[in-house]
């Protein structure tokens, strides 16, 4: 630490009630493949600025997921787990219990699309530039007007002049808090402030402010997530080759057999998400361990390289990788059964399908909406196009 900087044990804290009145169970349910909580929390550890990361619950459920994403758990008193308990309330009664805290990063489970690098610039706010609570907020143009449905009258604009109304591109907009996170000293804190001292707010993107509230959001957040979240620190530079598993992924299992030949079958959906990556100078491979024939190859008619009667699919991704002169960063893999295990965990961007088997989901991988042979091919290509957009816009 150096001379003039706040010391002091930082723990990042997230709130995580179990009951939940607009949509139950939110704080898990399952967000682009992951619990709600872990987006935060994956950003929390991912940043390296807190000294400890926490989840305040009432809920064994919630308490099994926060272990999984490496927090440690409070579990809170009834009498801060009550639907009219605010949340300066619950953090005060976890610095009760934990006084070793001498400042408190309280982040909104509800805000998926937090970044490590949002957290890592407040917490320099706090320990460097001095201030005492930082909070976020984002910056919306939007025109206010008089609310008069209780004291009747005319209304009027409050932000603008009607005879003039400034074109975005000319009026800064006005900053509004997104609630994303509240950092405070423990000393403010204990006085009954979430912000107050020397005090400053930090402004986070637009897409980066997400909030979920009620169950339209979810779906919206959905897209926003897939679009603009934070997928580990992995994220690739760039994306050089897609091998996806044919057997699960692109078929949905099934094997049809008759005397003469078996047959397998796919969804023409999956065949444009293979098309669309190719247009975006991203190879595709596929691979199976099973020994198809090469009349059943051909009839498949698919504008990729294919492999089959691979026994070990690490080496077989390494060998085109050598040739390639690419590294693991730079490869997506798609995978559902047991023996890809290994490489969705070595790859850069991962995905399954929703009927992946546990081993696969439990990759850290992203979690497909659709099953294999039902477009999940398609959804993971979007998402890797996604993630490409997103980084040619930086």
């Amino acid at each position: 630490m150096a001379a003039g900087e706040r010391g002091g044990h930082l723990a990042a804290l997230v709130l995580a009630r179990g009951g939940s009145k607009g949509i139950p169970q939110k704080n898990i349910k399952k967000l682009a493949g992951k619990p709600l909580i872990g987006w935060v929390l994956r950003a929390a550890g991912d940043s390296g600025v807190f000294d400890s990361v926490w989840v305040s619950t009432d809920s064994d459920d919630i308490e099994k997921v926060a272990k999984d994403y490496g927090a440690q758990v409070h579990r809170r008193s009834a009498q801060v787990s009550k639907d009219t308990t605010s949340s300066l309330e619950t953090i005060q009664e976890f610095l009760k219990y934990h006084p070793e805290v001498d400042i408190v990063g309280n982040i909104q489970a509800t805000s998926p699309c937090l970044h490590p690098e949002d957290l890592m610039r407040v917490v320099d706010m706090i320990r460097i530039d001095g201030f005492d609570s930082v909070f976020s907020v984002v910056r919306h143009h939007l025109f206010r007007w008089k609310d008069v449905k209780t004291t009747g009258g005319l209304t009027a604009p409050e932000n603008f002049n009607t005879a003039c109304r400034p074109r975005r591109q000319d009026w800064h907009g006005e900053l509004y808090e997104n609630g994303s996170f509240y950092f405070a000293t423990a000393e403010l804190i204990k006085q009954g402030y979430l912000q107050g001292g020397k005090m400053a707010y930090y402004e986070m993107k637009p897409e980066h402010s997400v909030d979920i509230d009620i169950d339209l959001d979810w779906p919206i957040a959905e897209q926003r997530v897939k679009r603009f979240g934070y997928f580990g620190k992995n994220n690739p530079k760039v994306i050089k080759l897609l091998v996806c598993n044919l057997d699960g992924c692109l078929t949905d299992g099934r094997v049809y057999v008759n005397q003469d030949r078996e047959l397998i079958s796919y969804n023409l959906r999956d065949f444009d998400g293979i098309k669309m990556l190719l247009e975006r100078n991203v190879e595709v491979r596929l691979i199976s361990e099973r020994n198809l024939s090469s009349s059943l190859l051909s009839s498949l008619n698919l504008p990729c390289k294919i492999e089959v009667n691979v026994s070990n699919k690490q080496q077989a991704v390494e060998r085109w990788m050598a040739k390639m002169g690419s590294s693991w960063d730079q490869i997506s893999y798609m995978g559902c059964q047991y023996s890809d295990v290994e490489c969705l965990k070595l790859a850069g961007t991962s995905g399954v399908p929703a009927d992946a088997c546990v081993a696969a989901k439990m990759t850290d991988s992203f979690v497909c909406k659709y099953g294999g042979g039902y477009g999940a091919i398609l959804e993971f290509a979007e998402h890797i196009i996604s993630l490409l957009e997103n980084l040619g816009s930086h």
